[in-house]
C-alpha cells in the first residue's frame, strides 16, 4: 500500500508486525488445501497525517466474502440479543413506522433485520456472501448479493426507494475502498434520515492490546477523528455516540447529513476528548503497542512449553478470525492444541487456517477431559 485509505498520505509509521498469516476466516476441508492456502502480510501502519491505521497489504474481498465465508450471526445468541436491543432501542428514539425503509449492508443471516420485518418495517439488506444471503431470504428479507458502492446504492434506491435508517455494524472496517462505500450511503440516505455504523474502537484494542483484531478482513482500525475527515467529504456528520461492549470494545456512531435537523451531542467531543487524552493523535502511542505484544507472544509460548513438559491435554473453545490471528502469530500448531470446539456445524470436521487444528462440536470435550481449555 501507498497511500493512507482516507487521506491519501503517503508517509506512515508501522504499528505491529504478525508475519505471513492466512485468512482468519479460510478454514479448511481437509489436509489436501493446505499446499493451496492463501498467505500473505499481516502488518498495520498509522497515517502520519489522519491517524488511521490501516493493513498495508490489501486482501482481495472476493478472496474473503464468497460463497465460502463462514461467519453466520444467528449462531451467536449474544449477538442475537445485542440485535434485538438495538432494533428496539433505535424504532423509538426515530419512531419508525411501517411507512420507513431500514436498509442493512453487509446483512450477513439476516439477525439484525429480522427484528425490523416482525415490526412490519420495510428491510433491504446487502451483502456478498451468497450463503449468508440464503439464510436471510429464508426469513423472507429482500437481499441484493453485491458489495455496497455508490452504484449499487443508486440501484437499490431505483427498486427500493431511500432509505430512513442504514445499519452497518462491524463493516466498516472490512471495506478497502472509503471513499467509494460512504458515497454510497451518503447516495442512499433520505434527507433527515441516519446511518448507525458499529466498530471496534481503536482505543479499545491499543489500550486492552487487542492484537487479535487485526486481520485481513479488517483493512482499517477506526477512531473519531479520521471518520469525520471522511464523513465531511461527502456531506456527512457524526452526531451522537455510544460506547459498547462489543468485540472488546466497540463504538456506535450516529451519523446523518450535514443540513439535518439532527444536533450533535457532547457524547462526540467527550470520545474525540478520551482518545486525545490516551495519546491516539500521538505516534509515541503507537511505538510503544509492537513490545507489548511480543511480549503476550513470550509468556504464551512459554505456558504450552511448560504444559508439554508436563504432558498436559490442551484444547480449545472456539474457531473465531481473533483466535486465528492469536494463534498464527504466537506459532501454535496442531501439537500443542489437540482440537477446538465451535457450535457453527459450517465450521466442523475443517481445520483451522495456518495452524490446521481440526474443529468438532462442543461435544467432544465430554469425550477427551483436557487438562486447559
Amino acid at each position: 500500500m501507498v497511500r493512507c485509505r482516507i487521506c491519501n498520505n503517503e508517509d506512515f509509521i508501522e504499528l505491529i508486525d504478525l508475519g505471513i498469516s492466512p485468512l482468519a476466516n479460510s478454514l479448511l476441508k481437509n489436509k489436501k488445501e493446505i499446499k493451496k492456502e492463501y498467505l500473505l502480510p499481516l502488518k498495520a501502519l498509522v497515517c502520519r497525517k489522519c491517524y488511521l491505521v490501516q493493513l498495508s497489504k490489501k486482501a482481495n474481498p472476493k478472496k474473503i466474502f464468497n460463497k465460502n465465508y463462514l461467519y453466520y450471526s444467528g449462531y451467536s445468541n449474544t449477538w442475537k440479543k445485542h440485535c434485538k436491543k438495538y432494533s428496539k432501542k433505535i424504532i423509538k428514539r426515530f419512531s419508525l413506522t411501517n411507512l420507513s425503509h431500514v436498509l442493512e449492508v453487509g446483512s450477513n443471516d439476516g439477525s439484525m433485520l429480522e427484528n425490523f420485518s416482525s415490526e412490519n418495517i420495510k428491510v433491504s439488506g446487502v451483502d456478498p456472501s451468497v450463503s449468508c444471503n440464503e439464510i436471510s431470504r429464508k426469513k423472507n428479507i429482500y437481499t441484493i448479493d453485491s458489495f455496497f458502492s455508490k452504484t449499487v446504492a443508486k440501484k437499490i434506491v431505483k427498486t427500493r426507494g431511500k432509505a430512513d435508517l442504514i445499519i452497518a455494524n462491524n463493516v466498516l472496517a472490512h471495506v478497502p475502498d472509503l471513499h467509494d462505500f460512504i458515497w454510497g450511503f451518503e447516495t442512499m440516505l433520505n434527507c433527515n434520515g441516519i446511518i448507525t455504523f458499529e466498530f471496534p474502537h481503536l482505543y479499545s484494542l491499543i489500550k486492552k492490546n487487542q492484537f487479535d483484531t487485526i486481520y485481513h478482513e479488517h483493512y482499517s482500525y477506526l477512531s473519531i477523528k479520521p471518520l469525520q475527515k471522511l464523513f465531511k467529504m461527502y456531506d456527512l456528520k457524526i452526531f451522537d455516540i455510544e460506547k459498547i461492549s462489543t468485540h472488546g470494545g466497540s463504538l456506535r456512531v450516529f451519523v446523518c447529513k450535514n443540513n439535518s435537523s439532527h444536533s450533535i451531542r457532547t457524547s462526540v467531543s467527550n470520545v474525540i476528548k478520551e482518545e486525545k487524552v490516551f495519546g491516539l493523535y500521538n505516534l509515541r502511542t503507537y511505538k510503544e503497542f509492537s513490545k507489548k505484544i511480543e511480549k503476550i507472544k513470550a509468556d504464551t509460548l512459554k505456558f504450552f512449553n511448560n504444559a508439554s513438559k508436563k504432558k498436559k491435554k490442551i484444547v480449545a473453545y472456539g474457531a473465531p478470525a481473533k483466535g486465528n490471528t492469536f494463534l498464527n502469530f504466537c506459532n501454535i500448531k496442531a501439537k500443542n492444541i489437540i482440537f477446538t470446539v465451535d457450535k457453527n456445524k459450517m465450521k466442523q470436521k475443517k481445520l483451522l487456517p495456518g495452524t490446521h487444528i481440526p474443529v468438532y462440536g462442543p461435544e467432544k470435550l465430554l469425550q477427551i477431559k483436557p487438562d486447559y481449555i
